[in-house]
């Protein structure tokens, strides 16, 4: 099973990039190939062998990955499972790249893993990086109905089957989208405990766009993906969970702000989501009105 590796970076962490880098090539098994995508910003001087595309312009975190999905073929054609790894994490272990492959073998129906995101100085995993509702035991591996933007693997057949990651958003949820997409499509998805990504811990609100983004993307995968009955009733829950959340006034007006966008401008294709995934999203634990 052939593997290969899609990093985006903003030049910003070359130290870090470089780290990641070296932690890549020491995958046991064959090795796993690498592209990194310079978005809208030049690249360091990087390892022989790695594959360097530099796009003119931020163009955002799906968009830029998806480019560096196309640089391994048409829906990463030349391999059978792409990893994503954020620019400034690191594989502490040298068995994940074989742990992927074997769980992929195992299972023809795994579609995508989420790993576990862990500070390097602490092991602490965050509970926003434990993809379930039950996210108090970051140790226990399970089904899912979602993964991690920067710490995953992709069954390639996965992207020629229902497409890659919606340009257009930029920033936030992206990874859902795909998730929900892969799922009505069949396909299956399991956070691993086992395969850890360090990484140090942070804040999404250190994004200046965070709280427009959020909710604006929040809108557009309703309107993408779900049936028509269950689009307000899943806006309708998160708008009463942020309020709970009491943001200060300054992002609540940002995603008031972005709630609004997201109704008023396009979302891009409508696919609704069978009632079966529905039903099938319930029973692993997170239906699709939160």
């Amino acid at each position: 099973m052939k593997l290969g590796a899609v990093v985006l970076t903003m030049g910003n962490r070359p130290e870090e990039l470089r780290a990641l880098l070296d932690s890549v090539a020491k995958q046991d098994g064959d090795q796993v190939e690498v592209v990194v995508v310079g978005n809208g910003s030049p690249l360091p001087t990087l390892p022989e062998g790695v594959r360097t595309v530099e796009l003119p312009e931020n163009v955002g975190i799906p968009a830029g990955r998806n480019v560096g999905i196309e640089a391994f073929g048409p829906g990463g054609s030349d391999v059978d499972v792409l990893l994503f790894l954020d620019d400034d994490g690191l594989l502490p272990g040298t068995d994940t790249a074989e742990l992927c492959r074997q769980a992929f073998a195992a299972d023809p129906k795994l579609g995508i893993i989420s790993f576990r995101i862990a500070d390097p100085d602490t092991g602490v995993t965050q509970r926003r990086h434990v993809p379930r509702l039950r996210a108090s035991d970051p140790l226990r591996s399970s089904r899912v109905t979602t993964f991690l933007g920067g710490a995953n693997a992709v069954r390639t057949t996965v992207f020629q089957q229902v497409g890659g990651l919606p340009d257009d958003f930029f920033y936030a949820h992206e990874e859902t989208d795909l998730a929900w997409r892969a799922l009505d499509a069949g396909w299956m998805i399991d956070y691993r405990s086992d395969m850890v990504l360090h990484h140090p811990t942070t804040a999404p609100s250190r994004h200046a766009v965070y709280h427009r983004m959020v909710a604006r993307n929040r809108v557009w995968l309703a309107r993408r993906n779900l049936p028509a009955l269950l689009v307000p009733v899943y806006l309708g829950v998160w708008l009463l969970l942020t309020l709970a959340r009491r943001p200060s006034k300054t992002a609540l007006r940002a995603w008031f702000g972005g709630f609004r966008e997201g109704w008023k401008t396009p979302c891009g294709p409508r696919h609704p989501m069978k009632w079966r995934t529905v039903w099938r999203l319930t029973r692993l634990g997170r239906p699709p009105v939160i």
